[in-house]
């Protein structure tokens, strides 16, 4: 594909790709581990994928990579029956980092498909049958792929959730990364003030949410949600996907939008706000300076070394003490090329915060006439949080 450079929308280098190439063998080694294999069939929580080959998993479907710990990977893919390109070292313009491309026309939707992926993944594990693989992203995977190399040739292979191990490595964000991150941000500013520039009555929801989309398209987007809602002030009204995006908005209504999409590289940052219409209540105005309150208590826990157990206490208790509902989700987490990465802020994480990982904080709750939330990215420096990546204004809008 020597036209791919110009087709590629914002390629990560072939330095900070080699850079997590040799983090993650070093950590095999040190496991004992021969090979990874990860699948994905999107770009919302299909990181794993991403992370080593730049290039993202997408539309359902699934993606394989064999990634193992001396020779470049083989990757699995949509296309032809019989399709096995060897790629030289330097790869095709695309596929760095890859030594194989094999395609297969498989697709969850027809059930007598589901072993040729794992077929062809069994040719590219066949020499560490004897070994150790690690499986990565597990939950993420279809089952008929490892029931189908444990019953075949890699039966007497040692299998290992390297999950963690590389986690661990992914969360931790370099120089060229932290710059995308910021674009991603910088993006969510422009998109959420192009969608409350242009908010009107009688309007759907769902074509509000739209311009939001379209700003983030043009400036490098290629994947998000854009969950939002309407409701008169005073009827507490939690966002929706699209399709719970057909209410027509009335003058004086509240309206609440959450952008997740990632930004040019395929990186993660998330922006949430709302608007009225008219006038925002007392009630509505008390409850987000609690929100405020509420996200500088995590902020001023977000430490490196810091256990996400205790700071997903301490939150809950400050919660509790003021009277408000207690987080029985998910109200802080790192992103990257997932939407959802880890270190998760809660009660089951084991990872520590570390310095340069990206943490949003969106503290969220239902009163019964207020949906209460904001939502924006932080950077972890050697001391704690450094930098808010976003960088629209905190308040709720009155664009009456």
């Amino acid at each position: 594909m020597a036209e791919a450079p110009e087709r590629i929308n914002t390629a990560i280098s072939t330095a900070e790709l080699e850079r997590r190439w040799s983090a993650v063998r070093a950590a095999m080694a040190e496991h004992r581990i021969d090979a990874l294999l990860m699948q994905a069939n999107n770009d919302f929580m299909g990181g794993y994928v991403k992370y080593f080959t730049d290039v993202p998993a997408t539309n359902g479907y699934p993606v394989t990579v064999v990634f193992p710990k001396d020779e470049g990977m083989t990757v699995v893919g949509q296309g032809p029956f019989g399709v096995v390109r060897e790629l030289p070292p330097e790869g095709d313009g695309l596929r760095r980092g890859t030594a194989r491309f094999m395609g297969t026309p498989s697709y969850a939707s027809a059930h007598f498909t589901a072993e040729y992926d794992a077929a062809l993944a069994e040719r590219a594990l066949e020499r560490f049958a004897g070994g150790t693989v690690g499986l990565l992203g597990t939950a993420a995977m279809s089952y008929a792929l490892v029931d189908y190399l444990k019953r075949g040739k890699l039966a007497k292979a040692k299998f290992v959730d390297a999950s963690d191990m590389v986690d661990r490595i992914k969360s931790v964000k370099s120089e060229e990364e932290l710059a995308l991150i910021r674009r991603s941000a910088t993006m969510q500013d422009a998109m959420m003030e192009a969608v409350f520039k242009a908010i009107r009555p009688g309007m759907r929801d769902l074509e509000v949410a739209a311009i939001a989309e379209q700003v983030g398209h043009s400036l490098g987007s290629e994947q998000g949600l854009f969950l939002c809602s309407s409701a008169p002030v005073g009827v507490s009204a939690m966002f929706g996907n699209r399709h719970l995006q057909n209410r027509v908005i009335q003058p004086g209504d509240q309206y609440t939008l959450l952008v997740e999409n990632n930004g040019a590289g395929g990186f993660y940052t998330e922006l949430g706000r709302t608007c009225v219409l008219g006038r925002a209540s007392q009630e509505m105005k008390d409850e987000y300076a609690f929100v405020l309150e509420a996200q500088k208590v995590v902020l001023d826990l977000l430490r490196p070394g810091a256990s996400c157990k205790d700071i997903f206490e301490t939150y809950n208790a400050f919660m509790r003490k003021n009277g408000r509902p207690e987080e029985k989700r998910l109200h802080c987490h790192g992103q990257g090329y997932d939407m959802v990465e880890r270190p998760l802020i809660r009660f089951d994480e084991t990872m520590p915060i570390q310095k340069n990982m990206n943490i949003v904080v969106h503290p969220t709750y239902v009163t019964a006439r207020t949906f209460s939330w904001t939502c924006d990215n932080f950077l972890i420096g050697e001391n704690g949080v450094t930098e808010k990546l976003h960088k629209f204004p905190q308040k709720i809008f009155e664009l009456g």
